[in-house]
């Protein structure tokens, strides 16, 4: 993955998370959480713009989310109320759905999001339970950005900590390195001396 953003011009890989962040929230198995990461680290190499990453990953995330409601709206409704086959069990399963987003609803949008399983499929429940659009559309909208910003965020943070680590131990490195170096530099020069005191000890000067 991240071999894949490094080798795509910048705007490719704002797509690129705009895409899989919304294919993974519409409902289809991507890896859009892990693309916001990546791209959260490649800005803090300079490489991305953060608040473009964030704005993309946002982005994706609104319009999944609002597919994967048209999905559960019109797709799963139909699914759990069609037909004679374990009919009761799936009436009850609709009502109860119903209930809970008629009481939870705005708090189970935004926090869906940092739940992968729920960041999947949340937003079908939430149509399916026929959620009000406009109150879903609300907390969708803040939920995304708040967890691209979040993530991302979080990602850029890590990857700056990180290069700032790296840089410290590679300082660290060169420094040890050079000193070994000069210790073994000196420690040869004083044997050289030794011997070289030594071999004139052995051969006196005659007289």
């Amino acid at each position: 993955m991240l071999a894949a953003f490094v080798s795509v011009p910048a705007g490719i890989g704002y797509v690129g998370v705009f895409l899989l962040v919304g294919g993974e929230t519409a409902g289809a198995l991507l890896p859009g959480e892990t693309a916001l990461i990546v791209a959260g680290a490649l800005a803090a190499r300079g490489d991305l713009s953060l608040p473009l990453v964030i704005g993309a990953a946002a982005a994706g995330a609104i319009a999944g989310d609002n597919i994967g409601f048209l999905v559960g709206e019109r797709g799963v409704r139909l699914l759990l109320t069609r037909g004679e086959r374990w009919r009761r069990q799936r009436a009850w399963l609709v009502a109860e759905a119903e209930r809970f987003f008629a009481r939870y609803g705005p708090r189970a949008v935004f926090l869906a999001r940092w739940v992968p399983g729920l960041r999947l499929i949340g937003a079908w429940f939430a149509g399916a339970a026929r959620m009000r659009w406009r109150v879903f559309l609300v907390w969708n909208a803040l939920g995304g950005i708040a967890w691209a910003a979040s993530v991302g965020g979080g990602a850029y943070l890590l990857g700056r900590a990180a290069n700032w680590a790296f840089g410290l131990v590679g300082l660290v490195l060169t420094v040890t390195l050079l000193i070994l170096a000069g210790v073994v530099l000196a420690r040869r020069r004083l044997e050289r001396a030794s011997s070289a005191a030594k071999c004139g000890s052995s051969h006196p000067t005659q007289r």
